[in-house]
């Protein structure tokens, strides 16, 4: 399938998940992951009408998106994967912002980076909900310590939470991992209402649909979207 339609297909199933559960379509934002996809994939992507990306890692994201953000200066970029401490900075100067914030030493780190941006660095706290991930902060109480952090860096903003639910065929246990990362919100909603926590990243090509139901408002979407990567 071409990535066009791929895209407008994708498309459609955003919007038929929405009406299940009672949503608008405009609320989803779809992220193209375009982890070992070449240029011209992106390209097709972007002809496609895709704004916003995602890369995993620091230094294959510089090394393709630096001419394609130049020639296409709408598109967003995001870090979704894993950020070593040592790739703080560069990350800090690339991306629009860095989903994959898991630790407090990494929120200390990218606050000392970002202040030498013109403007702060949007950031998401990810949240552990899937034993197959063991990325991330492990319950709601760290996530409130690494909230207080974050807030005490003028050079960051919170922009809301991400998680990876199991890769599973139970349906029960992939809820439950997406409620997991709405009830955090909620509650980080209530004890810092002066910060942002509406971006909820949780959904990919295998899930996306059910993450809309329980309240994604980003979903990240490789394979469906490119097939297959290449290694």
């Amino acid at each position: 399938m071409a990535i066009s339609e791929a895209v407008k297909r994708i498309n459609e199933r955003i919007g038929e998940a929405c009406l299940r559960a009672g949503r608008r379509p405009s609320e989803v934002r779809l992220m193209a992951v375009s982890k070992f996809h070449t240029l011209p994939e992106i390209e097709e992507a972007w002809q496609a009408g895709i704004r916003l990306f995602g890369e995993n890692r620091v230094q294959e994201a510089a090394a393709k998106f630096a001419d394609f953000r130049a020639r296409h200066p709408g598109a967003e970029l995001h870090l979704i994967g894993s950020l070593q401490r040592n790739k703080a900075k560069t990350a800090a100067a690339f991306f629009d912002l860095i989903q994959s914030v898991d630790r407090e030493a990494l929120i200390e780190e990218l606050g000392t980076a970002a202040a030498r941006r013109s403007e702060p660095l949007q950031v998401l706290l990810e949240l552990h909900t899937g034993e197959d991930s063991k990325a991330g902060f492990p319950d709601t109480d760290s996530l409130c310590r690494a909230a207080e952090r974050l807030l005490s860096c003028p050079a960051l903003i919170p922009a809301g939470l991400m998680t990876m639910a199991p890769f599973t065929g139970d349906e029960g246990r992939i809820r439950a991992s997406f409620r997991a990362l709405r009830a955090a919100a909620e509650r980080l909603s209530a004890r810092f209402p002066e910060a942002c926590w509406s971006c909820l990243s949780m959904g990919m090509s295998n899930d996306f649909e059910i993450a809309i139901e329980e309240g994604s408002t980003l979903v990240r979407i490789g394979t469906a979207l490119f097939g297959e990567r290449h290694t």
